[in-house]
């Protein structure tokens, strides 16, 4: 067994740093995983950065990295899904399975969940890493490891279309062309909105969007939330049925708001302050409906399937590629935007 398992692991803020960490042994119902590729969330650089997210807080060394897939090298007593040499993509969060909200299908709320890299559960941007093996998807041969990866972002915009209602015919805003913004591009065209606009403060993601598919793009440069919503009205010859704003940014949920057809949703996916002012009254009269969104719960299948079937190109996220060992760097790239960074993928073989 190897004993090499360098680890890119989060001390406190701005202190990251690499370590050989020893080489766990699955449980009975594990497999221990020769991780490949992870790619780095924003939530990854603000424990980096910052030390927390909300409440979430590093108070002891935690290893990063969720978006993430691996090789099978070991498999559990009572594991009869894989085997060693599948290659799998890893959904980071393991309910309880017991609890109302898992017997309900919406593990996602499960307060027992173990989710990697969010404090105090290890992540994994190593070279070894256990995992239960239900929560371990095993990819099409003509899948790779990197679009394996990035199955995790991807189901947190087929998740956001879902609680939105995006269907066949939909007019989409999505707020924010970041990575999330992008994802939820890519799924609310795979599950049939007819027009998506997308809106961002920088050029270069705008650019980005449109060639991932966008049929609008908005150059937000105010925060006069009633103009912009204005102007998407404009730009889309009319309100869109559902928003989903990744951004977090006070302007957006309030553009989300009033940019939103009457009857129409708007899904909160971007976390920014915990108390923003919203035009309540407005969303109220109008019957628009404001719903949450926390990660994702029984969505990466059908990720996978849109991934495989070629409805959706994840891969031209993919901006940057770095080695483990250039951890430092691929986390500045991601922290600055470097070269104009989207999603940096780190290689851990």
């Amino acid at each position: 067994m190897a004993t090499d398992n360098l680890s890119a692991v989060v001390y406190a803020k701005n202190d990251l740093r690499l370590e050989n960490r020893p080489v766990p042994e699955p449980g009975p119902n594990e497999v221990l995983l020769r991780m490949a590729q992870v790619g780095i969330c924003g939530s990854d650089v603000s424990y980096w950065t910052k030390g927390a997210i909300g409440h979430f807080v590093v108070l002891a060394p935690m290893v990063l990295g969720h978006e993430s897939a691996g090789v099978v090298a070991k498999c559990g007593k009572n594991v009869t899904s894989l085997k060693p040499g599948d290659r799998v993509a890893i959904e980071p969060g393991v309910p309880c399975r017991v609890c109302e909200f898992c017997k309900k299908g919406r593990y996602n709320l499960c307060p027992d969940v173990f989710f990697c890299a969010t404090p105090p559960d290890d992540g994994n941007l190593c070279r070894y890493y256990t995992h239960a093996a239900d929560f371990c998807l095993k990819l099409p041969d003509h899948v790779s490891l990197e679009e394996g990866a990035l199955l995790e972002p991807l189901s947190v915009g087929v998740h956001a279309c879902e609680r939105g209602g995006v269907t066949l015919g939909s007019s989409v805003l999505v707020c924010g062309a970041g990575p999330i913004g992008l994802v939820n591009l890519l799924a609310a065209k795979a599950m049939g909105a007819s027009k998506v606009c997308i809106t961002d403060i920088t050029e270069n993601r705008l650019r980005v969007a449109k060639e991932m598919g966008a049929d609008y793009t908005i150059l937000v440069d105010t925060n006069d939330a009633e103009k912009l919503a204005q102007q998407v009205k404009e730009v889309m010859g009319g309100m869109p049925d559902k928003t989903i704003e990744c951004s977090g940014a006070e302007t957006s949920v309030r553009l989300g708001i009033l940019g939103t057809k009457s009857g129409g949703t708007i899904v909160l996916v971007g976390h920014g302050p915990d108390e923003v002012k919203i035009p309540v009254v407005n969303a109220a009269a109008r019957e628009v409906d404001i719903r949450g969104l926390f990660r994702y719960a029984n969505n990466y299948p059908a990720a996978l399937d849109m991934v495989a079937s070629g409805k959706i190109n994840v891969k031209k996220l993919i901006t940057h590629r770095f080695k483990l060992e250039e951890a430092d760097k691929a986390f500045e790239t991601a922290r600055t935007g470097a070269g104009g960074a989207i999603k940096v993928m780190i290689s851990c073989e």
